[in-house]
């Protein structure tokens, strides 16, 4: 043995974290930063037209509360620019401690918003916009660089099942945020609900940001990172040289995570709007006196008429489906390869889409189906991606590549998806099936760019250095 081998055999083997620690860091982070995401989503279907907007009519209270919605869509690319930089120059773990931060005071203090109402009617939505806008800054970090503290930390042949855990954060934050609204509605009269007890899922994240926070502090940055940092590999700037060195990476990227943020959207935000929309002329005139506004017959379009509290509870069940299935696409991405299992998934969304109006047509009754069927679907493609996006950059820009093409997808895919489907849905006077194309063709799209991509599974992930 020479003295350059004896040397290397007797150095400490580089610190690793606990599979544990790994685990349970990159899940409650997300599960957070989720539940807080679509805590503002839930509400700005059943509370935020009416507080907001009370001088629009039902249908342009619903429109400016998902335009409010897609602000947060805006800002997710400037956060991934922005934590990405840090994220690839600094570390993960500062990163990851940061945008925890911001998202759960930005959340926090939407609780304490006033309503639109005298000297307040543009200030309070203005508020509101900012709000919304440091939590899209926030969580346009959080999601790469949690995908990065489970992929960089798993062992050989199991980034895909690793990076499922941050995955998981997306179902059981909706679940939980959507449990609270559920309670909150069955408890307390639809006035005190409007009153107060919508602003508690907000203060609630206050008791939970702790424990994300905590579980951060003590992590160790990844191999991955501290190679960079020995090889001298830490880029002046990292957006830069990821548009410059990677800029097809991101393309490819952007267009794969597609397909999963439209059906997610219309699955969640769009069949909440149109499940509970009155089915009859009888119930949009109940509805409109009830909350005192005048009612035109003949600007109706029917939706499901399906109770508020029961939709919420069908959705919840629809949900477990998605956590269900985006653990099974671990195992699965990891044995046939990402390209090659996300190939089968998207074809299988495309046809869902063209299913549409079997389960979501007016006067249906097969809801609980096509929810199912969805959230089965959104798992298996939502899964892979913590593993297949960053395994398209080599780790001195992983970090800002990852989520500039993550969230990218979410301006073209997400931002537009319950805006688009609401505007098809009204346009079609109930009818849907053009919600169902446009599932479609984002499908087709997503296809496309995986036929157009390599398989990434084999990639050298630790020593992938630019």
């Amino acid at each position: 043995m020479t003295d350059i081998e004896s040397t290397a055999a007797t150095l400490p083997a580089p610190l690793q974290n606990t599979r544990g620690r790994v685990i349970f860091a990159s899940l409650i982070g997300t599960t957070i930063e989720f539940y807080d995401f679509y805590a503002y989503a839930t509400a700005s279907v059943l509370v935020f037209p009416t507080l907001f907007f009370p001088r629009a009519s039902e249908i342009h209270a619903i429109l400016s509360a998902f335009a409010i919605f897609g602000v947060a869509f805006v800002a997710r690319p400037l956060g991934s620019v922005l934590f990405g930089h840090h994220g690839d120059r600094l570390g993960r773990k500062g990163t990851l401690v940061i945008s925890l931060l911001v998202m759960g005071i930005a959340t926090f203090l939407v609780g304490f918003l006033p309503a639109a109402t005298g000297s307040l009617v543009v200030l309070a939505p203005l508020m509101l916009v900012l709000l919304r806008f440091a939590q899209g800054l926030a969580l346009g970090g959080e999601w790469s660089g949690a995908a990065l503290l489970a992929t960089e930390n798993a062992p050989a042949n199991k980034r895909a099942v690793y990076g499922t855990f941050p995955q998981l954060g997306a179902p059981i934050g909706f679940i939980l945020a959507n449990t609270v609204f559920v309670g909150l509605q069955r408890f307390l009269t639809p006035q005190q609900f409007m009153d107060w007890g919508w602003r508690v899922p907000f203060f609630l994240s206050a008791f939970m940001v702790p424990v994300g926070l905590w579980v951060r502090l003590n992590l160790i940055e990844s191999i991955s990172f501290q190679k960079v940092v020995e090889n001298q590999k830490i880029e002046r700037s990292p957006f830069m040289a990821t548009m410059k060195n990677h800029g097809r990476s991101v393309v490819a990227g952007t267009f794969i995570m597609l397909a999963t943020y439209v059906i997610f959207y219309l699955m969640t935000s769009f069949t909440l709007t149109y499940g509970t929309a009155p089915a009859t002329v009888e119930q949009a005139a109940a509805a409109a006196a009830a909350k005192g506004k005048a009612f035109d017959p003949a600007g109706f379009v029917p939706g499901l008429g399906i109770a508020r509290a029961e939709f919420l509870t069908m959705l919840i069940i629809g949900v477990v489906f998605f956590g269900i299935f985006t653990v099974v696409s671990g195992p699965l991405a990891e044995k046939f390869g990402r390209r090659s299992f996300l190939i089968a998934v998207t074809t299988a969304i495309l046809v869902f889409g063209l299913s549409w109006t079997l389960m979501f047509g007016p006067g249906q009754s097969a809801v609980m189906v096509g929810l199912i069927i969805g959230f089965t679907l959104t798992g298996l493609s939502f899964g892979p991606m913590a593993a297949i996006l960053p395994e398209l950059f080599p780790s001195n820009v992983r970090y800002t590549g990852s989520a500039v093409a993550y969230n990218l997808a979410s301006v073209l895919g997400a931002a537009p998806a319950s805006f688009v489907a609401i505007a098809l849905w009204q346009a079609g006077r109930g009818n849907t099936l053009w919600v169902g194309i446009y599932l479609a063709l984002s499908a087709s799209l997503t296809l496309i760019a995986l036929f157009m991509t390599p398989e990434t599974r084999d990639t050298d992930y630790e020593n992938n250095l630019a």
